[in-house]
């Protein structure tokens, strides 16, 4: 009897181990099985989730149908000669290079004056007279250039690009709030002559200025303004703004007024405040003012928003200049031109310090 139970207990105990290894290795099988089917699945939903990735990034970049400089259709394969405004050269440092590494079947080569100093008036002269094939221009064309191009046979259009601001700079030790427009021109004609007529120190101005005939950018509107004879007779002309930020730093008394971007950001001279009142003086650099002992390590930059929202007073338009001669000289500067009018183009010019026109 004894070993009848004691067989039956065996039994039961082999039942029991037989069970449990039958039940630890179906779990292990569901286990390979399910691990197995999860590693053949691994790579579609990796590439999935990769596919979905870059389809959003697709369509971010897309959507909106933004123009490149790849877009630009009718580039003439050639090269060409092109220059004029100093104001210009952060845009052939910046905005030209990125041109040329994308289409570098149209080949820049910019060109100074051999006469004079570089600038819009020589600029447009020298394309007047065929040394360039288009020139850029910080100021309009006027009646008289217009004339001498049809006298020769062909028209010059002048193609709107961008916006820059128009700066006045002074040696940072002047202690003045700022000018209004018609403060500054009256600077330049001779009627005020001392910075305590403007609410500075008891000390004589001493105005910097291109001359005329070179200069980039005006503070006069009218062809009468711009007269050379109004202009004070004790204003030291300059043969670049370099030259200018750099004897502004040794004149205490002195002024100067070019392109905000070329400039705001000079360590040596300190940009003022301009106004249409002396209530509503603008600051063509964004505050606080950065102080020549924190310059170089911080910089003073163009206040855009204030020129973009028209509360900053003087501004000038960026031209691109063409001559419409139905020639290789069209078909450059015409390229050139819708380049920069590109969205990738007026990106890169806002990127320089200048504003676009298509806002």
């Amino acid at each position: 009897m004894d070993n009848t139970n004691e067989r039956r207990s065996l039994i039961k105990g082999d039942i029991a181990v037989f069970l449990r290894g039958l039940i630890i290795g179906k779990v292990l099988t569901l286990m390979v099985i399910g691990g197995l089917l999860w590693w053949l699945l691994k790579p579609d939903l990796l590439t999935r989730s990769s596919l979905e990735t870059t389809n959003s990034l697709s369509l971010d970049t897309t959507s909106e149908g933004a123009s490149t400089f790849e877009t630009v259709a009718d580039i003439p394969p050639e090269s060409f000669n092109y220059g004029g405004s100093t104001a210009w050269a952060f845009i052939r440092q910046l905005v030209d290079s990125q041109i040329q590494s994308a289409r570098p079947e149209l080949q820049l080569r910019y060109v100074d004056p051999v006469n004079g100093s570089p600038g819009s008036t020589s600029g447009i002269r020298m394309l007047l007279d065929g040394q360039l094939d288009f020139a850029q221009s910080s100021r309009p064309l006027t009646d008289e250039e217009r004339a001498i191009a049809r006298q020769r046979g062909f028209t010059l259009e002048e193609k709107q690009v961008g916006i820059d601001g128009i700066a006045v700079v002074v040696n940072p030790s002047l202690k003045v709030p700022g000018l209004t427009i018609k403060q500054l021109q009256q600077i330049y004609l001779g009627q005020i002559t001392n910075w305590k007529q403007v609410g500075g120190p008891n000390l004589p101005i001493t105005p910097f200025s291109q001359r005329p005939e070179d200069a980039d950018t005006a503070i006069f509107s009218t062809k009468t303004d711009l007269d050379k004879q109004a202009f004070n007779s004790k204003i030291e002309y300059v043969y670049s703004t370099t030259e200018a930020v750099r004897q502004l730093s040794k004149t205490p008394g002195g002024v100067y007024y070019a392109s905000a971007r070329a400039v705001v950001s000079q360590c040596s001279v300190k940009p003022l405040p301009l106004g249409r009142t002396v209530e509503q003086l603008i600051s063509p650099y964004r505050e606080p003012l950065v102080l020549p002992e924190q310059c170089p390590r911080q910089r003073n930059r163009v206040n855009t928003e204030a020129i973009k929202n028209g509360s900053y007073p003087i501004t000038t338009s960026l031209f691109v200049i063409i001559k419409q001669n139905k020639d290789r000289e069209q078909k450059a500067g015409q390229a050139y031109a819708n380049l920069l009018l590109t969205d990738q183009g007026q990106k890169a010019l806002e990127q320089a310090g200048f504003l676009g026109v298509r806002q």
